[in-house]
């Protein structure tokens, strides 16, 4: 059964609502919505249901939101239907249009005269909600992880010219292992999006008031760092099992919203660094141009306390998602690899720390594998003699690699760890694997790495004392 929800779930008195019909039982699910099977149902709002559905012709399983009583809202005419309308339009126009591993997939919209739907890809899992009580917190890592993730996704989608405005829990879909970890997330439900590049006139003050900043509470502009504050805010009550703000009634709400700053999360949870709180706090700041400049700086300020290890790891070997993005996107040999490249990347990858005195490669053994250093050093020894010492952004194995037999396949040198090194690797099988566009620039810059190679074996030749 639902409970009655607080002032903090609760949206400004301005926003959105329209009449509920009344909700068929479980047992009284409809068999089809469109040319959708339905399941089983996901879950149901003041305006729609959700129902898990198989799309026939893909062959896959999918979300199904479907519009309640729209006949029901055109007899009321009126502001009622133009306002229900446009919700349901801003999120039909995106159908097709975005394409991130952490943001669900519009995949169709039909504006049917009975009961107006869209269809959804299906993530399995629950919403960050679950997360939010105090007997279900997520251990820190995850959260920041999970926030990293969530930044990026938004990036993204800024710069296809929306802001997303009702950042929530209930808004972020959790996917879950078979551990019952949250491992990934998606963000979902674009009804209040604004869209900047678009001619129709567009809702204010639209979103859900525990998670909202005082420029949106009052109705003014909003840019990113709305939604910024947003995430923040989501953040804080992962972290602390309690929003930011919390009061009896929404005026007493919006009143802490615009006075109060945040308790620091050093005092709610056992774990967290001054660092930590300081990077939340400062998303949550009062005033936009207080808060991060942009979602690459928050994401970066997320992602640095993992790299600079102010948030424990469960294994030293471990090497998180959000390390592993911003230490690609500083490589020269991803230069050329979009944000979709670099998560395929970060996901399909083999990702690997390593100690001091570890051997990547040993003389004589054979391998198919190529590493490219993403942090630390190694040096190349041959016949006891160190030959060359390589450091971040460099790669080794790649004649080993790319020899079309299991003779030159064999490695020459010894390859030794000499600082705690940080390493992705690659087999053919594995690129194999990867999307068409993905091998492409993968093919681009190994070509760029050979060129490399050459140019300095040739400068050796010519210039025997120059290079050592």
């Amino acid at each position: 059964m639902a409970s009655e929800p607080s002032p903090s779930d609760l949206s400004l008195p301005s926003s959105p609502s329209f009449p509920v019909s009344s909700v068929p039982a479980e047992g009284e699910l409809p068999s089809h919505v469109g040319r959708y099977r339905v399941l089983r149902r996901l879950g149901e709002g003041a305006t729609s249901d959700v129902f898990l559905c198989h799309d026939e012709f893909r062959g896959q399983d999918v979300a199904v939101k479907r519009v309640r009583a729209w006949r029901e809202a055109s007899r009321s005419g009126g502001a009622l239907l133009n306002m229900r309308d446009h919700f349901f339009a801003a999120e039909a126009s995106l159908a097709g249009r975005l394409h991130h591993p952490n943001v669900v997939q519009i995949l169709d919209a039909v504006f049917d005269d009975e009961s107006p739907y869209l269809v959804m890809e299906y993530v399995p899992g629950v919403t960050l909600k679950h997360f939010c009580r105090a007997d279900r917190l997520l251990p820190l890592d995850q959260i920041v992880e999970l926030g990293f993730k969530c930044a990026m996704a938004l990036a993204y989608c800024f710069r296809q010219g929306l802001i997303h405005r009702d950042v929530k829990p209930a808004n972020l879909l959790a996917v879950i292992d078979d551990y019952g970890q949250a491992v990934d997330v998606k963000v979902s439900d674009f009804g209040s999006a604004l869209h900047l590049n678009a001619d129709r006139t567009q809702v204010h003050r639209v979103g859900s008031l525990a998670y909202m900043p005082p420029e949106q509470v009052e109705g003014g502009d909003v840019d990113a760092r709305s939604d910024q504050y947003a995430l923040g805010a989501v953040l804080y009550h992962l972290i602390a099992g309690k929003p930011p703000f919390e009061a009896p009634s929404q005026m007493a709400l919006m009143h802490q919203i615009y006075t109060l700053n945040p308790k620091p999360l050093t005092e709610m949870r056992e774990g967290v660094v001054p660092e930590m709180d300081a990077v939340i706090q400062r998303a949550l700041a009062k005033r936009p141009e207080d808060r991060f400049p942009d979602w690459d700086g928050f994401a970066a300020a997320l992602s640095e306390l993992v790299s600079r290890q102010l948030i424990p790891l469960a294994r030293f070997t471990e090497v998180k998602d959000s390390e592993r993005f911003s230490l690609l996107r500083a490589l020269d040999f991803f230069a050329d690899f979009g944000d979709i490249e670099l998560w395929e990347v970060v996901r399909r990858a083999r990702w690997r720390r390593y100690p001091v005195g570890h051997h990547l490669f040993k003389k004589g053994g054979e391998g198919n594998s190529v590493h490219i250093l993403a942090l630390g050093s190694v040096e190349v020894v041959r016949e006891g003699r160190v030959v060359v010492q390589l450091g971040a952004g460099t790669s080794v194995g790649e004649m080993a690699y790319l020899a079309p037999n299991p003779e030159l396949r064999k490695h020459a040198t010894d390859v030794r760890v000499t600082e705690v090194c940080t390493s992705v690797s690659f087999t053919p099988q594995l690129i194999g694997s990867l999307s068409g566009e993905c091998q492409h620039r993968f093919d681009r810059a190994f070509i760029k790495v050979l060129v490399r190679r050459l140019h300095a074996a040739h400068e050796q030749l010519a210039h025997p004392r120059r290079i050592l």
